[in-house]
């Protein structure tokens, strides 16, 4: 099947091609709620060093480094909306590790508190310390990530016919099945998956997007007008690498930079070349339909920890540096956006390994995915931990 561009899609396309942009140095972040639930307890596997001058002690953490600090050193932390935070540290609490597991009642019950009594018991409970890489310092980078969220049809139509597969029948962890291009191509590859889609979108590019972030929402109209909001959670994949895109684009010479607008123009201006475009990136990721209540569409997916993510305040790291369920005061100021927050380690990803590095979830929709695609900027972090 060869696809090009439609119109409906043009306005989408400013949000899309900043993510495959956003993508073309390193893979992107995916929610793998599959292998999420399979995650165990985290030991606390630190190693802690005599306090220094001023009585604080540090810890060191894999390649990190821990220093205690004062709260008077966390900038902008008298000023944040703590509440919105607590719905993220409930959700830790459905799964907490063994060191926060004892501090869940008393986060619950403060729940309804005020924000001074919110912030008086992390001052009385919580120890501050400084996240620093050994070799790198405490400044490292902070990106975003979101839950794309699209018109589909539950079966084909005019303007939506690009399928959204369940994993195939008998395709396991480690097997190495169809690329892209063959399962678009190959007789076999199709009746292979012949029975297993489970809705259609208006065009490829959306599904490269969906497919990318491991995790998106659906507004979907079923063939007797019906129409209800579904969440495709990440089911698996073919097994394939992944290539970006961008990347392609650039080692081809077909643009000067990976940017958006030159993705985007470079599209508009080659439609007969989408599919060579998308073919490049061989991985075809699978999905699961899960059901959306009012209550859970406030949330995002899960995450690495195995609890439902919260726009803007949750986050995903390395693990090795901070434990999931770990909360955290980030802070990042640069021309997209400027945090002083509180938020919750709850999620990794492929492209998130480092010391002091985190990638923000910014939600879902078009707003959501364009800052997802823009941002890149310096980070700082402060592990909040059990005294």
């Amino acid at each position: 099947m060869t696809f090009t561009l439609t119109v409906g899609w043009r306005a989408f396309l400013g949000s899309v091609v900043m993510l495959l942009a956003a993508c073309a140095s390193a893979p992107p972040v995916s929610f793998v709620p599959s292998q999420a639930a399979k995650v165990a307890p985290q030991k606390d596997e630190a190693a802690v060093h005599p306090p220094d001058a001023a009585g604080l002690p540090s810890v060191s953490r894999g390649n990190s480094r821990w220093v205690a600090v004062p709260w008077s050193d966390l900038p902008g932390f008298e000023h944040d909306a703590l509440y919105e935070a607590w719905n993220a540290w409930l959700k830790s609490c459905e799964r907490p590790g063994p060191v926060f597991a004892p501090l869940c009642p008393e986060v619950r019950s403060l729940s309804i508190g005020g924000e001074a009594a919110q912030r008086q018991w992390l001052m009385e409970r919580l120890q501050p310390y400084r996240v620093e890489s050994v070799q790198e310092g405490n400044t490292g980078l902070l990106t975003a990530y979101f839950e794309p969220e699209l018109e589909a049809r539950r079966t084909p139509s005019p303007g939506f016919e690009v399928p959204l597969f369940q994993l195939p029948a008998g395709l396991t962890t480690g097997r190495t099945w169809f690329t892209r291009q063959e399962i678009e191509t190959l007789p076999e590859a199709k009746a292979a998956l012949r029975g297993r889609e489970i809705a259609y979108v208006a065009d490829p590019v959306q599904a490269m997007v969906l497919q990318i972030q491991g995790s998106g929402r659906l507004r979907i109209t079923e063939p007797d007008g019906r129409q209800q909001l579904v969440r495709l959670a990440y089911a698996g994949h073919n097994g394939q690498p992944y290539q970006s895109v961008g990347r392609w684009l650039l080692d081809q010479g077909e643009v000067r930079d990976a940017s958006w607008p030159g993705i985007r123009a470079w599209m508009l201006q080659h439609p007969q070349r989408v599919s060579e475009l998308l073919w490049h990136n061989p991985r075809m990721v699978f999905f699961k339909e899960e059901a959306l209540n009012d209550f859970d569409s406030g949330f995002g997916p899960r995450g690495a920890q195995g609890v439902a993510l919260t726009p803007g305040r949750s986050i995903a790291v390395d693990p090795q540096s901070i434990p999931y369920g770990t909360p955290v005061w980030l802070v990042s100021e640069g021309p997209q956006l400027v945090l002083q927050r509180l938020v919750l380690a709850q999620d990794t990803g492929s492209a998130i390994r480092g010391v002091v590095r985190a990638d923000y979830f910014a939600g879902w929709g078009a707003g959501a995915g364009e800052l997802a695609g823009r941002l890149k900027q310096p980070l700082r972090l402060w592990a909040l931990w059990p005294k």
